[in-house]
């Protein structure tokens, strides 16, 4: 084991920061004396949806007619929850168990850190504190799109498919301000193709430049015709770099699945968002920017859980050129000022970074 083989050589580990879905390494934790400090890789809403449910307060299965009421939570529809709350049935038990077993031994831990800031979910937080000592340490951006105190830091230093970065940038200088609809369902999920080809003919039919993100395997659900026909209105590429992208000055809209890393990258980066959310915490990420942020509109499915290209359209279209989309962005203003001082130096994020690494220095 590692921190044995460390605590050989003279250099203890003083203290083990360990992914919540991970709760066995608090054992560890124990084992070897060390600070117990659990990661919180998404929001205190989605996780304090979570803890609820672990703890009985939120009963499974939850009625897809009645509002579900989490404290200091907004009101939530049954379908705003995350998937595997919503969708609890069809959720295999070993899945359901690995997500809600985070909160098994959460209590004996020394410090709980959420990747979240202060400003987005003080409320929440504010009553997470009440039951643990926490600190909210997002947005866990490179900081050259944050604060920028550290010039080195531009990327995520990982990337889990080749991005065609150069094209992309090159296309996007070409455009005028605002004017593109960037779109992409991430890394991940695997969208049905009726889901593809509905969103294609939904970028067609808006009437705006395009840069569309579809993965290698996803590239034989694109319609057929469809780059032909579009080749003077979009860019349709295997990967990019979704940071650059969205500094871009010429994005104007995000059309995302609201994965949490697109979440944050949009409010960092003030781009307004059309939420096409698909499972997991998606569904709660997109309530925060419809409902909370206000800096997007969600593209509601049909009863087969499509998004229909009328839908996807008249979304676009909302956020592009509609009064309410001039509100969107105005909020995307807000929300990227507001990120950047949480983990700029004195922000929410920094003090709890700060108080943080001076509890280790103790």
């Amino acid at each position: 084991m590692l921190m044995k083989k460390l605590e050989d050589v003279g250099q203890p580990v003083t203290v083990l920061v360990y992914d919540s879905l991970f709760p066995w390494a608090l054992d560890v934790s124990k084992q070897f004396g060390v600070l117990k400090v659990v990661f919180f890789t998404q929001t205190c809403a989605v996780n304090s949806i979570y803890y609820h449910v672990h703890k009985g307060l939120l009963r499974l299965p939850i009625s897809g007619s009645d509002p579900v009421s989490i404290p200091r939570l907004p009101l939530l529809r049954a379908s705003e929850t995350p998937s595997f709350v919503y969708e609890s049935e069809s959720t295999p038990p070993a899945v359901h168990d690995f997500i809600m077993n985070q909160f098994s031994n959460v209590d004996e831990a020394d410090w709980l850190l959420f990747n979240t800031f202060y400003k987005l979910e003080e409320k929440v937080v504010d009553w997470m504190a009440k039951i643990w000592k926490l600190g909210t340490v997002g947005p866990t951006l490179p900081s050259m799109y944050l604060d920028k105190r550290l010039e080195d830091d531009r990327d995520y230093g990982i990337n889990l498919y080749k991005p065609n970065t150069s094209v992309c940038m090159t296309w996007l200088n070409d455009k005028p301000s605002g004017s593109v609809v960037y779109a992409s369902y991430g890394s991940v999920v695997d969208v049905k193709p009726e889901q593809i080809e509905e969103l294609a003919w939904g970028l067609k039919a808006c009437n705006h430049y395009f840069l569309w993100v579809v993965r290698d395997s996803e590239e034989k659900k694109i319609p057929n015709m469809f780059k032909e026909e579009t080749s003077d209105q979009g860019l349709v590429v295997s990967w990019c770099s979704q940071l650059e992208a969205l500094a871009h000055e010429s994005i104007g809209c995000f059309v995302t699945h609201c994965g949490l890393n697109s979440f944050f990258e949009a409010l960092s980066l003030g781009v307004a968002m059309v939420a096409v959310p698909y499972w997991a915490d998606q569904p709660t990420n997109a309530k925060y920017v419809e409902d909370v942020c206000g800096t997007g509109i969600r593209a509601l499915p049909d009863e087969k859980g499509v998004v229909r290209r009328q839908a996807v359209e008249e979304c676009i279209k909302e956020v592009m050129e509609g009064e309410k989309g001039k509100k969107m962005k105005e909020n995307a203003k807000k929300w990227k000022i507001l990120a950047r001082e949480a983990i700029d130096e004195g922000g929410s994020s920094d003090k709890d970074i700060n108080e943080f690494v001076a509890k280790l220095l103790q």
